[in-house]
């Protein structure tokens, strides 16, 4: 199960994202929120890291205008590891390397179909389970 969740600046976005996992078969729980109406980002950026960080939700997707302030926000919560790309070599390499369980994006700073392209690398690049890389992660969370 994906967490998504977004604030106006993102919400365009998420319906495509939403459509791309439907497409895709992917369940997902929507935290919100739901329209183009002004919210504050930190609710919804906490809303999916703890259903992330609590294991309601295995991963999750975030969008706000730059995807920097609904990343900070989401990074508060203990065992979130949440990166904000915008590309597909970083979206590889957090999975890869930092085993990242949520994904967060800039609705003003790449297109459509590039975030899709980012959502699909992120969902489907497994982490390396490499020594060195477990053993940064729990640096990280000490």
């Amino acid at each position: 199960m994906i967490a998504l969740g977004c604030d106006h600046g993102g919400y365009a976005m998420m319906q495509e994202v939403k459509k791309y996992l439907d497409e895709c078969g992917l369940e997902y729980k929507d935290f919100g929120c739901y329209s183009e109406e002004a919210v504050d980002y930190p609710e919804y950026g906490k809303k999916v890291a703890v259903a992330v960080a609590s294991g309601e939700c295995e991963r999750g997707i975030l969008i706000c205008g730059t995807g920097i302030g609904i990343s900070i926000a989401a990074n508060k919560v203990k065992g979130v590891r949440a990166a904000l790309c915008s590309d597909c070599f970083s979206a590889a390499a957090t999975r890869e390397h930092n085993n990242a369980n949520i994904l967060a994006l800039g609705a003003r700073v790449v297109g459509a179909g590039l975030a899709l392209k980012i959502v699909d690398t992120f969902l489907n690049t497994p982490f390396s389970n490499d020594e060195r890389h477990i053993r940064r992660i729990e640096m990280i969370e000490d």
